[in-house]
């Protein structure tokens, strides 16, 4: 398809800019990913699905996207753990590696492209730094590199960070062998038994912001259109990112600069202190990866994500009614009627496609690119429920369902076993409730019953009982009676 106009707001200058690419039908992405010494908790993963997204969508754009996320596989976190477990730290971040890569397997999302380590570029790194001494933009001071500032003038152009309000408004640690106490460092001499590597000033490990820039030039060359990761990334990591690269290679490292929000919960930063962190294995098993990936998505990228029980029941909600018009859609849809194509239902999906993503060019605006979805999922309802089905109800439900085959594999929604997946959000608030389905069941017969022998005394009481538990019952023209949860 034509390329769309795709407008992203760039961390780089703070405002939405027209994107392109620098290649004809090319992206290069790198988004910077886990340092892997645990489980990763829930807000670790908000970039992996929506960066996921923003690949998806530049594919369906035209763009053919090379997107890279790292592994930190060394690092001091890391060393502290295999000396806790006496394992090597080698040992500690294949296992947490496996693990992520477990978590982000059920999340069903495509993997990226490539997953580098930092611990198979310590070569590429090593001649990154040489590089950078060589033009003299960092130095050696007794087996530690560092990066000196003052050689790049634009130090805090991304953040708004300058060195000397850095240096006025915060107690910088001093180091004897920096030259500036804001040079950062590049390369780091191993202590003790620490794990290292040879190199021109001893054996060491690199430290971590030369990784990212190694591993980035190494893969996709010194210039890329995308450049990815958490808001808490930005400074220092990306900072020091962009003055060892364009240092290097005296060009813009990265056309666009992206960063999503943290995850909250109850409106409280997670941190160990306050025992409030999540690992994304234990939420995703406690619920479902849908409703996780629905959560983050139906939240704009850019604004924090509030976790709570409220916005978790909201979201079921949410899904409960996408997933009820999509079963009812496939029940439609196996019916023997002849579709019936009305210009109007035509003009109207197209309308809705445009409107769609219309929102989602407007630098990923999932909330209101979900807020159309509601409005077909209303208007299909309004056509289909307890209707006859007939040639144009058909179209429309055929049509109902092409839609959320396209953009549900462009979110990495929409896309779980209709009739199972009910089941489950339906169970999900029911135990929130402290209550089953086989309750409510009983609860259905008692009432039947009562209303066959004409005690409507008791059906009332019945009915009124399981309104109290949050059970709405409705009375179907076929006699039966169904019931949802209410929120």
């Amino acid at each position: 398809m034509g390329k769309q106009t795709l407008k992203i707001f760039n961390s780089l200058g703070k405002k939405k800019e027209t994107f392109k690419s620098i290649n004809k039908n090319r992206v290069l992405m790198y988004v910077c990913g886990p340092t892997v010494y645990d489980l990763l908790h829930v807000g670790n993963f908000r970039g992996p699905i929506f960066f996921n997204f923003l690949r998806n969508w530049l594919e369906h754009l035209g763009y053919s996207v090379e997107y890279v996320y790292n592994y930190t596989d060394i690092d001091d976190k890391i060393i502290n753990r295999s000396n806790q477990e006496n394992k090597s730290t080698k040992e500690i971040s294949e296992q947490y590696i496996d693990e992520f890569k477990r978590d982000y397997e059920s999340l069903k999302i495509n993997f990226p492209t490539q997953t580098p380590k930092c611990t198979e570029h310590i070569g590429d790194i090593v001649r990154f730094i040489e590089d950078l001494i060589k033009k003299k933009c960092a130095y050696e001071s007794e087996g530690s590199v560092f990066f000196s500032i003052e050689k790049f003038s634009d130090y805090g152009k991304l953040s708004g960070k300058k060195p000397e309000d850095l240096l006025a408004g915060h107690r910088v640690e001093v180091n004897k062998n920096k030259k500036n106490p804001m040079d950062f460092v590049l390369w780091k001499p191993s202590k003790n038994n620490e794990p290292g590597w040879d190199s021109p000033w001893g054996v060491g490990r690199p430290g971590w912001h030369i990784e990212c820039s190694a591993m980035s030039s190494k893969i996709l060359g010194p210039r890329i259109d995308i450049h990815g990761g958490g808001v808490d990334l930005l400074f220092p990591h990306h900072e020091n990112e962009i003055a060892q690269s364009e240092s290097n290679f005296s060009n813009r490292f990265a056309n666009f600069w992206i960063h999503n929000n943290l995850i909250n919960f109850d409106n409280q930063k997670m941190s160990k202190s306050l025992g409030n962190i999540v690992k994304a294995r234990d939420f995703i098993k406690e619920n479902n990866a849908e409703i996780f990936k629905f959560l983050i998505l139906s939240v704009h990228y850019r604004s924090i994500l509030n976790f709570n029980d409220k916005i978790l029941n909201q979201t079921i909600n949410n899904l409960l009614k996408i997933y009820s018009s999509l079963k009812l859609s496939s029940k439609i849809n196996e019916s023997q009627i002849v579709s019936n194509p009305i210009n109007t239902y035509e003009d109207y999906f197209q309308d809705k496609r445009q409107e769609i993503n219309a929102h989602i060019n407007n630098d990923f605006n999932t909330p209101a690119a979900f807020s159309v979805i509601f409005e077909l999922v209303k208007k299909f309802n309004l056509l289909s429920v307890n209707k006859k089905v007939t040639p144009e109800i058909k179209f429309f439900s055929e049509k109902f369902d092409d839609f959320f085959v396209l953009y549900g594999g462009i979110f990495g929604l929409f896309q779980e076993k209709r009739s199972n997946f009910l089941k489950s959000l339906n169970n999900l608030l029911l135990k929130s409730r402290g209550i089953t389905e086989d309750y409510i069941h009983t609860k259905i017969n008692d009432r039947n019953l009562a209303r066959t022998k004409k005690d409507f005394r008791l059906s009332d009481s019945i009915r009124d009982e399981l309104i109290d538990l949050g059970i709405e019952l409705k009375d179907n023209p076929d006699g039966s009676t169904g019931w949802y949860v209410k929120i």
